[in-house]
């Protein structure tokens, strides 16, 4: 089964209902209409009801009863959620008032049906820039119990014919932590592994990449690379990590034996860990826009309950795909 299929088919099977917080946007009511169509996820829509349901008229559908629509402007919940709100920021000098001001915003809103248990995830940033989605997922919805970083990560699926490798893999960071040092480094491989394991249901293989391979270039992002690589195995011994390696060292097996042949990846990671947000970016891209891979992302992860980010170029397809990866952590508790 391609791991496209089998993470929609995963994620039907959960049957987490995940909220999307640009409910009037036609891409997020097209998503929903496929997402129920596919048995994929109950799903919540926020924004202003009538023109939700202008939405699916259009679309020549009514919602059904796994979709609920909320409108935050008269919503029944909207005074337990301010008072949610106000409970989770009033160190911060918010008053009630501005908690309930604050509430009303579709994706705060969203946030907070997620934390007071109405929802399983969030979804958003089809509108919304990132930063938005994400300070109010770490705000409202906060930090994983122990977790110090808040990270991204692009699910990576090669399925096309041309692909030298058939599967899913991890690309981290690249959608959020700029410039991780080696501490932040290796908390976004244990998480990241942690990630592929709960969506895929595969045995995580890490690579810590760099323009070095074992030694092959000396300067300090290289010795960044090595460290986060001692910091990680020491916190997880029973992690299959290596680094420092090149991508070709991580990914081919044949150039794996020529230049890390002790290393216990033997080119076939699946979990790539960048020295940075520049170049875990750009590799992305590369990969989906050249290479024709599909990109699910960003995925964030070191959080409570799961919210994502969607780039605003998204297809209905994008959300879709995302709506069954939030179902999928949330199954998972990643």
């Amino acid at each position: 089964m391609k791991p496209l299929e089998m993470l929609l088919k995963n994620a039907a099977r959960s049957q987490k209902k995940i909220v999307l917080s640009e409910g009037g946007d036609p891409r997020a009511v097209q998503a929903t209409v496929d997402a129920r169509k596919q048995g994929i996820a109950r799903v919540a829509l926020i924004g202003p009801a009538e023109e939700i349901r202008a939405r699916f008229a259009a679309l020549g559908v009514a919602p059904d009863a796994g979709v609920e629509i909320h409108d935050p402007a008269n919503s029944p919940l909207i005074g337990e959620l301010a008072e949610a709100f106000y409970q989770r920021r009033r160190h911060k000098g918010v008053t009630p008032d501005q908690a309930l001001a604050a509430a009303r915003s579709p994706h705060v809103f969203a946030a907070l049906l997620v934390h007071a248990g109405h929802a399983d995830g969030t979804v958003g940033g089809a509108v919304a820039t990132t930063a938005e989605i994400v300070r109010t997922a770490i705000q409202v919805i906060g930090p994983a119990p122990g977790a110090s970083l808040v990270s991204s990560f692009f699910l990576m699926l090669f399925c096309q014919s041309h692909h030298i490798k058939k599967g899913a893999l991890v690309f981290a960071d690249s959608g959020l932590v700029v410039d991780p040092n080696a501490e932040e480094m290796a908390q976004i491989a244990l998480t990241s592994a942690q990630s592929f394991a709960a969506l895929t249901g595969d045995l995580p293989r890490v690579a810590m990449l760099s323009f070095s391979t074992k030694g092959s270039a000396t300067h300090t992002s290289v010795s960044k690379v090595v460290t986060a690589t001692e910091i990680a195995r020491a916190a997880d011994p029973a992690l299959l990590i290596d680094g420092e390696l090149q991508f070709d060292a991580a990914f081919i097996p044949d150039v794996a034996a020529s230049k890390a042949r002790d290393s216990a990846l033997g080119g076939n990671a699946n979990v790539f860990i960048f020295p940075n947000l520049e170049s875990g970016n750009i590799a992305y891209k590369i990969a989906q826009r050249v290479g024709g891979a599909v990109a699910i992302g960003p995925v964030l992860q070191g959080l409570a309950k799961p919210a994502n980010d969607l780039s605003r170029g998204c297809s209905s397809e994008d959300i879709l795909h995302m709506i069954a990866v939030t179902a999928a952590q949330a199954e998972h508790g990643a």
